[in-house]
């Protein structure tokens, strides 16, 4: 379990743009521009390390169920397993707090160890108001001037997890979609920690003003428990170079999504397998010559696709008594793509 760090109340910060835990650096406000220009050079670094860097978003509460808060450290443990850098708001509590401490419990684990598993990026408003909200010496700090420049920090990261949380979780969700439909924020991958079908009704809605034309698809990799997510990170490190192809991103995205089902139920099936392994065979036949094994599995992946789909829907028709209608109409279409995707002959 972390431990706040017992320090006493800070007295009056200035402009701060580097923290270490036990060591404040103030720069004045005639240095600002200074300072800004080293968090960019920081942040450069950062960003140029091996190390792929995970933003986390979720609650600073533990939510009504014990469950989210444990998912949530396992959702932390698989990060520092893959020797990721956990990248967040920087709260000792609830979800976040969770998090936190699945990274640190992996860390400790480990013989090779990342020296900073954390970065946490805060505010100094946020410092004055939870003054005690602090980790340990194994996370590095960077304190924003504001809170529009701490959003833009923490989507530097390589990608972007939504856990669940409250209206503070809902608000990052938000603006990071507009930043990406508005071509502010590079395509990269968000994914939806869905734990207990946390973000059903927000996915539906989401669905529904995409098809009213009033905003671009979002690219969601949606994971449902661990074990899902431990298959998505493996698949967004896998294609974690073609991302960087601008042109390409989100193609890459979609192609993410739509296989992850079929990656999940062929790990299930051989579980001696790495996922790296499942890849590579998947894509050594879609680059073969023979027409037939590349429909078929085609076709396999496209029906692993669908079954996950209906199966979400079947788990928002049995948790909710609301909207019945419209998710069994929902329901019938994606059967009626299935029936269709077993006639068909082609690509998917």
């Amino acid at each position: 379990m972390l431990k706040n760090n017992e320090k006493s109340k800070p007295k009056r910060l200035l402009h701060k743009t580097h923290q270490k835990m036990g060591k404040d650096v103030d720069v004045s406000t005639d240095k600002r521009a200074e300072g800004c220009q080293k968090m960019r050079q920081m942040l450069t670094r950062y960003n140029t390390k091996k190390t792929i860097r995970v933003f986390v978003a979720g609650g600073s509460r533990s939510g009504s169920n014990p469950d989210y808060a444990q998912q949530a450290f396992n959702l932390g443990f698989e990060i520092g397993k893959h020797d990721y850098q956990l990248t967040f708001g920087l709260s000792s509590r609830g979800i976040m707090g969770a998090v936190a401490q699945g990274v640190l419990e992996a860390w400790n684990q480990k013989e090779q160890k990342i020296a900073k598993p954390i970065q946490g990026i805060t505010t100094e408003h946020y410092q004055k108001l939870y003054p005690d909200d602090t980790l340990n010496e194994l996370t590095d700090v960077i304190v924003s001037h504001t809170l529009e420049e701490r959003k833009q920090n923490l989507l530097s990261a390589d990608f972007v997890v939504f856990a669940p949380g409250g209206l503070g979780t809902l608000d990052e969700l938000v603006y990071d979609c507009i930043a990406m439909q508005d071509g502010l924020l590079e395509v990269k991958p968000f994914v939806l920690f869905n734990v207990g079908g946390f973000f059903h009704h927000l996915l539906e809605y989401l669905k529904d003003i995409h098809l009213k034309g009033f905003s671009d698809q979002m690219p969601f990799i949606v994971v449902d428990n661990v074990f899902e997510i431990e298959v998505a990170f493996a698949m967004i490190a896998h294609y974690r170079l073609k991302m960087k192809d601008k042109k390409r991103a989100a193609e890459v995205v979609n192609k993410i999504i739509h296989e992850l089902p079929y990656v999940i139920e062929e790990r299930q099936k051989n579980p001696e397998m790495s996922i790296g392994a499942i890849l590579r065979d998947k894509d050594k036949i879609f680059k073969g010559s023979d027409l037939e094994l590349k429909q078929n599995l085609s076709r396999t992946i496209e029906t692993a696709y669908l079954n996950k789909e209906i199966m979400r829907m079947y788990d928002r028709l049995a948790t909710t008594g609301r909207d019945t209608a419209l998710a069994s109409h929902k329901l019938a279409h994606l059967k009626e793509r299935m029936k269709n995707t077993e006639k068909k002959n082609g690509f998917y």
